[in-house]
Formats: C-alpha cells, structure tokens, sequence
C-alpha cells in the first residue's frame, strides 16, 4: 500500500531507507525489488515499543540520524460500541494507528534533536475530521493522531525537527479494497506517494490529498453538527 509505494519513491531517489513491518515475506520481497538501494528492514508489530526501540537504535548506529522518519501504520475494523465483542477491535486500532505513531517516533527523538534536522511525519486521514458510522475506532484514532501531532510540532518548535501532518483521502490499498461504499477522488498509491513527499520535502505543516479532498474536508470540519 501506502507504505511500499513511499519506499519505492524514496529508492528512487538514492535514499537508505528502514522498513518496518509486520509481514516478514514482505518484507524480503520489497527489500529484493529495491536491490539497488541500501534498505535494512525489522520486522515487528509497531503495538510493540521494544521492537521499534531496537529497530531504531541500530538503524541509527549503521546510519546516524534518519532525514525523515514516516508514521504510516494503520488498521481497520468495523466497529460498535454496543457489541462487547468489538472491543478488542477497538484495543487493537487504536493502539496500532495513534500508539503506533508514538512508538514509531521516540527511538529517533534525541538522535534528530542533536542533529537539530529531520522531518516526523505522520499519516493520519480525512476520517480524522469527521466520523463515520460504524468506523468510530479508526475515525477516533486519526483525530487522535492529528491532535498528538499539533501537540508534537510545539514541543519541538525551535529544534530543527519538523513535524508534518498527512490526511490523504481514499487510496487503492488492500485496506480500502474492502470497503462496500464508493469512494471519491480514489488515487493510486504511486500519486499518493508523489504528492506525501512533495508535501514533506517542502515541510508542509497541515496536508490533505488530493487537493479535491482538501476542499470536501474543510466543508465537513464546518458542517453544522446536526
């Protein structure tokens, strides 16, 4: 999806990339597409701060400080707050898509602060602005996400680091693949990956894709609540 996509673009370009995934044979295979590239990949569950702290402390001893360390992890599960037995889903998208995020960021924090350089960047989503029914983990999630992000790019203001906010719209993933409704302005995750990193090489702070997205979002966030 998303996250292959953006390596692919990076590769492109000369990049060292750290790839981070739960999905090892996966892993492998995008680590042999990219032969030409210098790529170390962890596999891991980013729920698991430990497997990140170690997947950190030795890309940074191999290659110093990341230039752009991406938070991109995300799930989806149907839920509702009735059905008890939806609660481990809402345990498990919740701690994936914002404590991911979290987990995701903290091994390079003093590594990207010495440098006083770098961009965090995390991908949170349209859904963070307005819920839907029967998406109310993952919605709540990404308006969590967005929250800790404006939180983060204060704390860090006058270090060096920037914090890069993404709300792409609907992307033709295996995640989005399942979902029984239409889905306007859909993009490849090639083009998405092209415009993410547009947005974070020029530091945009606040970034909704596409652009047409952009505009439906601002009518949801001033949408009467009714």
């Amino acid at each position: 999806g998303i996250g292959e996509a953006l390596a692919r673009h990076y590769a492109a370009q000369g990049a060292t990339l750290g790839l981070f995934a739960r999905r090892e044979s996966e892993l492998a295979r995008l680590e042999a597409a990219l032969a030409s590239t210098t790529v170390a990949t962890y596999a891991g569950d980013v729920r698991d701060a430990d497997a990140l702290a170690r997947a950190g402390a030795d890309f940074i001893a191999r290659f110093g400080a990341p230039d752009v360390v991406i938070a991109n992890a995300g799930v989806s599960r149907g839920t509702l707050t009735d059905e008890a037995a939806d609660l481990p889903a809402f345990r498990v998208v919740i701690e994936t898509n914002f404590l991911g995020m979290v987990h995701t960021f903290s091994p390079f924090m003093a590594a990207m602060r010495a440098a006083r350089a770098g961009a965090l960047v995390g991908v949170a989503s349209v859904g963070g602005f307005r819920c839907l029914p029967g998406a109310c983990a993952y919605c709540g999630s990404k308006s969590a996400v967005i929250t800790y992000l404006e939180s983060l790019r204060v704390e860090l203001y006058g270090s060096g680091v920037a914090v890069v906010t993404l709300c792409p719209g609907f992307i033709a993933t295996p995640l989005t693949a399942k979902n029984p409704y239409p889905m306007p302005f859909l993009m490849s995750p090639e083009r998405a990956a092209r415009l993410m990193a547009d947005a974070i090489a020029r530091r945009r702070r606040f970034h909704v894709l596409p652009w047409q997205m952009a505009w439906l979002s601002r009518l949801l966030r001033i949408a009467p609540r009714s």
